[in-house]
């Protein structure tokens, strides 16, 4: 039996009581492990591509599922791939490039990884040996933000697309507060992402026109929740407002508010959505909802079409099983990173009523 199969487990894994085992929840990392390439990279499934954002979301879970080795294997890749500049080419397949184009949110997700794994292990070494990979990636990406506070989404060989996506923008609000926290952790204050994040947030909660609109979507509709741009009363109203959209009672949520097809990771990041508002009974029934997309090896199918109650796409998904270990880690509380997405916030005392900093300007 090697490692993976039988784990490299030292810590306390989570359990959802009445939902998902310690046992299962181990095995879904076990199961994520099992797709790891030799070079440390995590594809979205066996001979499928890796992007930047959906591996290191998958590093997190084998993270908080104690299967430390893979975890740091998977990080030292992103490490070694990411380019002088900062970021990291779209997609992979088998370490070959196959999508040199530049996204804001995947090259930013690097800050929530490290974090996290900070949060976990207390390993100052490890984030000490990774502040490079993120110092550089975070200011890749505040080099792309626009004059209105939000971030353009991508640049490739053409220039940068000025067009941002509250989706990307949302998620990278979450990265910049870890960045920032991870960078009081190392000694090297960053500022100018501090000055960026301020911007960024005044965007998202003032300014929806500065955003190309993807309202079909559940993601566009839960994300400025899950990446902290809003809590309190914005966020119970943002969720109320699409809740009967997109949630389909007993299943999970559709990713496209027409299409009558639940995925597994979409559901889960509600689930982390409601959790950081403190809407726990919901948060629990979603994450029961989903567990009919569990395969017996501990992985998960990434969604069913229920008009005809067929799993599509036909693939278990490494980011999937990822969401759900994550998930269940916030819910049931149990390692020092499960907070991560609840506390993606800035704190109350920094910001005024407009959503601005005290001390910076207000961009309107």
């Amino acid at each position: 039996m090697n490692r993976v199969e039988r784990g490299s487990a030292c810590a306390p894994t989570p359990e959802v009581p009445g939902i998902l085992s310690r046992d299962e929840c181990l095995a879904t990392g076990l199961a994520i492990a099992r797709m790891q390439e030799p070079s440390g990279a995590i594809p979205w499934f066996p001979g499928g591509h890796t992007d930047p954002w959906d591996h290191l979301e998958s590093a997190m879970a084998l993270t908080v599922t104690g299967l430390r080795d893979e975890a740091e294997a998977a990080f030292e890749w992103s490490r070694t791939t990411q380019r002088p500049d900062g970021s990291w080419p779209a997609k992979f397949r088998r370490d070959e490039i196959e999508n040199d184009d530049t996204d804001s949110n995947f090259t930013a997700y690097i800050a929530v990884g490290v974090w996290h794994h900070h949060l976990v292990t207390g390993d100052e070494r490890f984030a000490g040996r990774m502040w490079p990979t993120v110092r550089r990636a975070l200011d890749r990406v505040v080099d792309m933000q626009l004059s209105g506070g939000q971030i353009a989404w991508a640049s490739g060989r053409g220039g940068r697309v000025d067009e941002a996506l509250v989706t990307g923008c949302a998620s990278i609000h979450h990265s910049l507060v870890c960045g920032i926290r991870l960078a009081g952790v190392v000694g090297d204050a960053q500022p100018h992402w501090e000055i960026a994040l301020y911007r960024l947030g005044h965007a998202l909660r003032r300014h929806p026109e500065l955003f190309t609109p993807k309202d079909e979507y559940s993601m566009d509709w839960y994300y400025p929740v899950l990446g902290g741009a809003l809590r309190g009363g914005d966020a119970r109203r943002r969720i109320e407002s699409r809740w009967d959209d997109f949630v389909v009672d007993g299943l999970g949520i559709r990713c496209v508010d027409h299409k009558p097809w639940v995925t597994g990771a979409e559901t889960c990041e509600l689930v982390l959505a409601l959790d950081a508002i403190g809407d726990d009974r919901r948060a629990r029934d979603l994450f029961a909802a989903m567990q009919h997309l569990r395969d017996p090896d501990g992985s998960y199918w990434t969604g069913l079409v229920y008009a005809d109650g067929k799993r599509w796409p036909v693939e278990v998904s490494s980011w999937t099983s990822a969401a759900v270990v994550l998930a269940a880690d916030a819910l049931s509380r149990t390692t020092g990173g499960n907070g991560v997405f609840r506390d993606a916030v800035v704190p109350a005392d920094r910001v005024g009523a407009d959503g601005c900093a005290e001390g910076c300007p207000v961009f309107v």
